[in-house]
């Protein structure tokens, strides 16, 4: 049997091709506010963070409430946004399928709020293509901490050592380094040079139709 028997898939950015509607999302919402962004940066280092940890360093001063609030605002907008024309990674449920008949188990783990998710669920049946759905909802810290990962393998029932991560960003990749896990850059948001000094990436790809599931089972990459 492969070492490697489960994926585990960020879901914005990496399963659904939704970080255009985020980054309009979030300009828009800072020239609501009038608020200047360096859109690249920002997003460069928020991707994979729960909107609490980012409002948080944004305004420190700001009540729990208040940041509830300017989150509500913001991801009503990214569902404007979103809503008519969210679409898959192109190859993602090719992917699944091969992954799934391969017997490799799959979880998803996001930053995503549950209203985001229930969108993209209800146009794509992802939560019934993977076994479980972990996020910051359960009352887990965000990327780049290892917490969601590592529920999602304790859900599963297996060690790190057995799942590989798929992600976008770089906090993506971090955290699986911290829960122990390899991990596949797609190069959906950024360049692959935002990933290249991370030891645990196995691979990367623009998408997933170049991405074999069994390439990525058959070598122990964990050794």
């Amino acid at each position: 049997m492969s070492k490697v028997q489960a994926f585990l898939f960020d879901l914005d950015g990496t399963l659904i091709d939704s970080m255009p509607h985020h980054h309009d999302a979030w300009v828009a919402w800072h020239a609501r506010r009038g608020l200047a962004i360096d859109a690249d940066a920002f997003f460069t280092a928020t991707a994979g963070r729960s909107n609490d940890e980012i409002l948080a360093d944004m305004f420190p001063a700001a009540s729990a409430a208040e940041r509830l609030a300017m989150a509500h605002e913001k991801e009503t907008l990214y569902r404007e946004f979103a809503a008519p024309k969210l679409a898959l990674v192109a190859g993602a449920q090719e992917f699944i399928e091969r992954s799934l008949a391969a017997g490799i188990r799959l979880a998803v783990c996001t930053a995503s709020t549950p209203e985001n998710m229930k969108l993209a669920f209800a146009r794509f049946p992802i939560d019934r293509w993977v076994e479980t759905v972990v996020s910051p909802a359960d009352g887990l810290r965000g990327k780049p901490h290892p917490d969601i990962f590592l529920e999602a393998a304790r859900r599963l029932g297996l060690a790190p050592a057995r799942c590989i991560v798929f992600e976008d960003a770089p906090l993506g990749i971090e955290g699986a380094r911290r829960a122990g896990m390899g991990a596949v850059a797609l190069t959906t948001t950024l360049p692959l040079s935002a990933f290249s000094s991370y030891p645990n990436l196995l691979a990367s790809a623009a998408d997933f139709r170049t991405l074999a599931p069994s390439a990525l089972t058959k070598e122990d990459h964990h050794a």
